[in-house]
């Protein structure tokens, strides 16, 4: 864990080798980041909803807009992109930003890596609010970033029990790999919480400007579940019934190496 403006490049890389994750505090300024929260509280407000594709369960994907630059310019100053480069002189650090909007009364999502295990890139997690065990903390699964996993394995081996929540104030950075196991956890406060991303080396990163995407304008978009009929229906039974999703991922993981390099 890092609380200085220097990172310690020694100390980085063996955190992302051994636990897949690092926290570094104070990254960007908290009055920023609440100008930002309520300005996107307020893009929420006036947005166009859709049914399903994430409202159901609580967790929407953003596109955080022009306005979110900032956060690039304040990991930039701290030098945690230029750790990236140097940690990574070989791999494209193309960005993509994006952001979890985790709505009240939303569920636990089911443990997953981001994107394919061996298309391996860098995620930055920048707290937007004071981020606790009420209003849904990422839950960790330090490690697992080690060796790939298929479901059933990851399910007989119990690797669950790592179970790792990281509280953040508004500000603190995380960054971590893609492939280790995480995920989102309820939010059981009134308001919104979101939770900026940026992400270094990801395959599907715009060419050009990532902040200049859909014209600079925020955009609420589905998150895992689609908006159809049959994807309500699977988000709907995804929450009232989690545990059988978790059935239909250990029986499908039987057969086939899904998420090593294809899905």
């Amino acid at each position: 864990m890092s609380d200085g403006s220097t990172i310690d490049l020694l100390e980085l890389r063996k955190a992302l080798d051994t636990d897949g994750y690092m926290v570094m505090r104070g990254v960007v300024p908290a009055p920023l980041a609440a100008e930002f929260a309520e300005f996107l509280l307020a893009e929420y407000e006036r947005a166009e909803k859709f049914t399903g594709g994430g409202t159901y369960s609580g967790h929407l994907n953003c596109f955080p807009g022009e306005r979110s630059r900032f956060f690039y310019d304040a990991i930039e100053q701290y030098g945690i992109v230029d750790a990236i480069d140097e940690l990574r002189p070989n791999v494209s650090t193309e960005v993509r930003a994006t952001l979890n909007f985790n709505l009240p009364g939303s569920v636990a999502q089911h443990y997953h890596m981001d994107g394919l295990y061996l298309e391996d890139f860098l995620v930055c997690n920048i707290a937007v609010v004071d981020t606790d065990l009420v209003n849904g903390a990422i839950d960790m699964l330090p490690g697992t970033q080690q060796q790939f996993y298929k479901f059933w394995q990851y399910a007989l081996q119990r690797k669950y029990r790592l179970t790792t929540r990281l509280p953040m104030k508004a500000g603190d950075v995380l960054l971590r790999r893609s492939t280790v196991w995480h995920r989102g956890m309820p939010n059981r406060s009134a308001t919104p919480r979101p939770m900026m991303s940026l992400t270094f080396g990801e395959k599907s990163a715009p060419v050009g400007d990532p902040f200049l995407v859909n014209d600079g304008k925020v955009e609420f978009t589905p998150n895992w579940f689609n908006t159809s009929r049959l994807g309500r229906l699977r988000e709907r039974t995804f929450v009232s019934v989690p545990f059988s999703y978790s059935t239909y991922r250990f029986v499908t993981s039987l057969r086939g190496n899904k998420g090593y390099a294809s899905f």
